[in-house]
């Protein structure tokens, strides 16, 4: 519940949004089983998030992002913060990369009842396919692992949440 809370004085500490800023919210399957994840069966519910990705950088396709995950099941809930790019225009692929802080088991053994991640920082990477529904208004079916690809020791279950997010650029 606490990194809810910073969550969401982080993203109400944002400045105003400019034209080009997207807020997202998402609903996201926590703990689906994929190649990356093991123990996934550990942890289970849904997760909703709430972000804001930030104008481009420059003349790049960079966009800065932050977003809170809450899971509904009591589960570990996710704070991050990254990059992503966005390639296309009515049809597009998100790729991004973030850090992530959580507030689940940073332990570095095997726990009977929940997922040990090994560390309490964490890599974002995520992919997202999105289709722009109006100039302001977008659907993405989106893909986030976390994980510490074993920099902090040989415990690094992963996580993989995959659902769908909607951006809204005010």
């Amino acid at each position: 519940m606490r990194l809810l809370l910073v969550s969401a004085a982080m993203i109400a500490a944002l400045p105003a949004p400019a034209p080009a800023t997207e807020i997202f919210a998402g609903v996201h399957a926590h703990g689906v089983h994929t190649p990356l994840s093991l123990d996934s069966d550990r942890e289970g519910g849904t997760d909703l998030s709430l972000g804001i990705r930030g104008n481009r950088i420059g003349k790049t396709p960079l966009q800065p992002y932050v977003f809170g995950s809450l899971n509904t099941s009591g589960d570990t809930n996710f704070l991050a913060a990254g990059l992503s790019a966005r390639f296309g225009d009515k049809i597009y692929v998100r790729p991004g990369l973030g850090i992530a802080v959580h507030d689940g088991s940073a332990a570095n053994t095997r726990q009977p009842d929940r997922l040990a991640f090994g560390s309490r920082v964490l890599f974002e990477p995520e992919l997202a396919v999105g289709a722009a529904l109006t100039d302001r208004l977008s659907l993405e079916a989106s893909w986030v692992h976390f994980s510490h690809a074993q920099i902090f020791g040989r415990q690094n279950p992963g996580i993989d949440n995959i659902g769908m997010r909607l951006n809204w650029r005010p």
